[in-house]
């Protein structure tokens, strides 16, 4: 005869964990993202945004109609660039 306890609360932070990881995947999958997407990425508001990046001819952004969309590999890749040179340069930015 076999007996099987369970805790509840490691089942369920296991069961999160696992949504967590499902969640990640599908959006590093999205190809595009769009501004609101961007900002939440980046943890930054829509104007800081727009100041730092979108109107950057460096960054790595497109213009459909009225909307901006960006390739999130592409993204990452610039902020990664940026975020060094940053900090070479004493890590504030105005």
């Amino acid at each position: 005869m076999f007996n099987i306890s369970l805790n509840e609360d490691e089942l369920k932070k296991l069961y999160l964990d696992e949504i967590r990881k499902r969640v990640d995947d599908i959006e590093n999958q999205m190809a595009l993202i769009d501004t609101k997407e961007l900002c939440k990425m980046l943890s930054l508001s829509r104007p800081t945004v727009e100041k730092l990046f979108i109107y950057n001819p460096d960054f790595p952004s497109m213009r459909v109609g009225k909307k901006w969309l960006f390739n999130r590999k592409e993204v990452e890749e610039y902020i990664n660039r940026w975020s060094i040179d940053v900090r070479k340069k004493g890590g504030s930015v105005d």
